[in-house]
């Protein structure tokens, strides 16, 4: 029954829309956001944890008594909001039941296929359940599986279905991720964690340690406007001078599309504006964080070109930092990492030590004192229309979370 249940919650939690939106205008960034949280709150409450509650700003806190009161307390963290780069409307989810194998054709979208050739983890889940969508939306697995897994690990220890001690489990559910704001709100002295682990990662089994730090880069390019009949020699184009200042970033390398594993890039994601104005966004990422003003230095250094090319025109860099390498902060808990792999290992699996191409809530939780690894939440294919999940990994993350949960309640606090 807990693993129908299992399903049964991320089903319903992928249906609701929470697709995050533009930041800056309010917070959270779409209402759909309030409704799941609002409706993970009140599903807390009927499992029995008293203290559950949304706060103003759409964060979710809650926790799950212990029977050991002298271990360090561990929180569990998920995000309610799913990626604008694909909608999350309407999600219509596709239940496979007893994978046979092979090409999975998704019913909304006859161009839509997920393959083995670019899925080739598919050949070893073979009798499992597999999530999809229709191919017309994202699926919402990063990451609403974290947010199911999470919900059914709280409910199987206040059932008496988890191990027979554990400490004080803490529960974040926050906003906004997927736009670099989900940690924006979070009150650390509320939560009253001392470490946490983020459920956000991919497959099962996999356990981060590192991420990118990140910056952000606003690029403004100004020009002069005339009317273009009397433009000669007067007018300076700001969009052409922005078209250049692109041109001149590095595309053999330093680029999404040429680098992998450790190596960072500078990604340029929307430009705007018009003749008199330009604006670039760029995003910056490297596993070093010194290697974050050198990329600024490049900007900073085209910029000068350009404003060369360019007679009339001028160009300014801003920087702002987003998040830090995840390495960066654990050695405040030393357990942490140790802790997830000795559970692994007590489960009979073994633990895949990889670094994210990205961030998670767990890089800035981490910045700010709570030390926060990530872990699998059987998601795969994020951010796409060929999102799936596995309901069987999804198991495997309840099951390891429960054992890590255990180990805990072994340790004393630090001093």
């Amino acid at each position: 029954m807990s693993r129908e249940r299992l399903l049964e919650r991320f089903l319903k939690y992928v249906q609701i829309d929470t697709t995050a939106g533009v930041p800056g205008a309010k917070y959270p960034s779409s209402d759909g956001q309030l409704v799941l949280g609002k409706l993970l709150a009140e599903e807390m409450q009927a499992m029995g944890i008293s203290d559950a509650q949304q706060d103003e700003f759409g964060i979710v806190y809650g926790t799950v008594p212990g029977s050991v009161t002298d271990c360090p307390v561990v929180a569990l963290n998920s995000h309610v909001d799913t990626s604008p780069e694909t909608t999350g409307a309407n999600v219509k989810p596709q239940v496979i039941t007893n994978y046979a194998g092979g090409d999975i054709a998704l019913p909304g979208d006859a161009t839509r296929v997920i393959t083995l050739q670019e899925n080739p983890e598919l050949n070893d889940l073979h009798g499992c359940t597999l999530i999809t969508t229709d191919g017309t939306t994202l699926l919402g697995g990063d990451d609403k599986a974290g947010v199911a897994v999470i919900m059914e690990v709280a409910q199987r220890i206040l059932e008496g279905k988890g191990p027979a001690a554990t400490g004080p489990l803490k529960i974040l559910f926050t906003c906004d991720e997927e736009i670099g704001h989900g940690v924006d709100h979070v009150d650390l002295a509320k939560l009253g964690a001392d470490v946490c682990y983020t459920l956000d990662g991919p497959g099962a089994n996999e356990l981060n340690a590192e991420t990118f730090s990140a910056d952000g880069a606003t690029v403004t390019i100004r020009g002069i406007n005339i009317h273009p009949s009397i433009a000669k020699g007067r007018m300076v184009n700001a969009l052409r001078a922005a078209s250049i200042f692109i041109a001149l970033l590095p595309s053999d390398r330093m680029s999404p599309e040429t680098t992998e594993e450790r190596e960072g890039f500078i990604h340029p994601v929307t430009i705007s504006g018009g003749v008199g104005e330009a604006t670039i966004q760029l995003i910056l990422r490297s596993f070093e964080t010194e290697e974050l003003t050198t990329q600024a230095d490049m900007l900073r250094d085209i910029a000068q070109r350009v404003e060369a090319k360019f007679p009339g025109c001028s160009v300014t860099v801003a920087i702002t930092p987003q998040y830090r390498n995840l390495r960066d902060g654990l050695d405040k808990e030393p357990r942490a990492v140790p802790i997830a792999e000795k559970a692994h290992e007590a489960l009979g699996r073994t633990a895949k030590k990889s670094v994210i191409r990205g961030g998670t809530d767990g890089s800035q939780l981490t910045a700010l004192g709570l030390p926060t690894p990530n872990l699998s939440t059987g998601q795969h294919n994020p951010h796409s229309p060929l999102e799936w999940a596995c309901l069987d990994e999804m198991e495997q993350a309840v099951e390891l979370l429960l054992k890590m949960l255990e180990l805990w309640s072994q340790e004393k606090k630090s001093t």
